[in-house]
């Protein structure tokens, strides 16, 4: 007797193929936009802390200057100098397509004396090279610089780390880069999938991923041939339609880099290298794109406390004791977002430019004893609170804490951040 296979639940498949293929997919999507501020192969600067206008990348931080290159390998290695930094924090990152963090070369892990690295593609030779090398496992990587600003008047010193960045590689192959416009993570599955078929072909998935690929093969992607959504009937269409669609409703509405919950939430071990938690590894992309490993960026963020969401009609006191500051090697900051309806975190406009606060803010008030206390809203909460208030905006928000080079009893979950409380104060002269 003739037997048959049953039918693969589409719908399934294609939520699961969405979610892997999401972080290629926006990777490829924000490699198209950078474009537009200089080619391939080419170190971009960004001379000016990111403000509420700085909308290429989601939950950006205002602490840092930030230098970046995309690197296409295929041609030969690239290599990159850094300056030396002495005591300024930096890190040069060095993430695949698929948002993992390769390398983090700088402060933490080659130190402030500078050096000269060798970046290879997953197929390339290291024949003849002398010094230290990485190995990308994608023929285009990005490369992620964050150079720390401890405030208007060492601006100048830090752009000066920045010119000390020196890339050298190889012209990129002539290769079209494609219409920016198309090949987003919002676009019709048949536009999505036909991309992220042609970025497996060329960033391929590890060993590792092998069984995600076996399971989303009733797509035909990955396969011999391009992906054709006219293989598909009507009804095959709606079912994966629908599979497309819960896959963005669980990552797009989801918290960035933790669990949802309330309170700061803790960081999600993994960050920044997912192995296989795909839809962590989605949630990222979407919502901090370039994240951290936690021992470079300890991630803290917070949509609600004591089960009430943050809204900035409601004034928050932040106090953080002299006995309880926050434990660092590096330097902390709190950042405002406002979300947007996919999920994405972006600074808001403010009167005072405002859009972090943290231990290196130029004109943070400490009392006497050293504590701190900082205000959080959106009215203003008069003249002596000033320079202790990060402005929000009268809806709501999302707080991040970055903790960087986090020490040990903040990894390890010894030290309880403090929590903000909701406040009324008292009427005083406004500004």
């Amino acid at each position: 007797m003739l037997q048959t296979l049953d039918k693969p639940d589409l719908r399934a498949i294609a939520r699961e193929a969405y979610t892997f293929t999401l972080p290629l997919v926006t990777m490829e999507s924000f490699r198209r936009r950078r474009m537009g501020l200089g080619p391939m192969n080419d170190m971009f600067h960004t001379r000016k802390l990111l403000h509420f206008k700085s909308r290429h990348i989601t939950a950006p931080n205002n602490d840092t200057l930030y230098s970046n290159a995309w690197l296409d390998l295929r041609q030969g290695p690239a290599v990159i100098e850094l300056p030396e930094t002495g005591d300024r924090y930096i890190s040069v990152a060095v993430m695949d397509m698929w948002t993992d963090n390769i390398a983090i070369l700088g402060t933490r892990t080659t130190g402030g004396e500078g050096g000269r690295f060798t970046i290879f593609g997953p197929e390339a030779g290291t024949d003849g090279i002398d010094g230290p090398v990485v190995r990308s496992t994608t023929p285009i990587c990005w490369v992620l610089a964050r150079i720390l600003v401890a405030g208007p008047e060492d601006l100048a010193a830090a752009r000066a780390v920045q010119d000390g960045l020196v890339l050298q590689i190889p012209p990129p192959p002539n290769t079209p880069d494609g219409d920016p416009a198309q090949g987003t993570r919002t676009a019709p599955w048949p536009e999505y999938f036909a991309q992220a078929d042609d970025l497996l072909r060329l960033h391929r998935p590890r060993a590792t991923d092998i069984g995600v690929m076996h399971r989303i093969a009733s797509l035909g992607l990955g396969s011999g041939e391009r992906f054709d959504p006219d293989r598909f009937s009507a009804e095959d269409a709606e079912e994966i339609a629908v599979g497309v669609a819960e896959a963005r409703r669980a990552i797009e509405g989801g918290m960035i880099m933790a669990a949802e919950g309330d309170g700061w939430l803790d960081p999600k071990a993994g960050l920044g290298f997912y192995n296989q938690d795909y839809e962590f590894r989605a949630r990222v992309a979407v919502g901090g794109l370039g994240a951290l490993t936690l021992e470079e960026a300890t991630y803290y963020p917070a949509q609600s406390f004591a089960g009430r969401p943050l809204d900035g009609r409601q004034m928050m006191h932040w106090h953080i004791p002299a006995d309880q500051q926050i434990p660092v090697n590096a330097f902390w900051s709190l950042s405002m977002y406002e979300p947007t309806e996919d999920g994405e975190l972006f600074f808001i406009e403010n009167p005072l430019s405002r859009y972090a606060i943290g231990d290196r803010t130029p004109g943070l008030i400490l009392n006497d004893d050293g504590s701190c206390d900082i205000w959080i809203g959106h009215d203003h909460p008069g003249s002596a609170r000033a320079p202790n208030w990060l402005p929000a905006p009268a809806g709501p928000y999302t707080l991040l804490l970055r903790a960087y080079l986090a020490k040990s009893e903040l990894l390890e979950g010894h030290y309880k951040i403090p929590v903000p409380q909701p406040v009324t104060l008292e009427e005083e002269t406004q500004e």
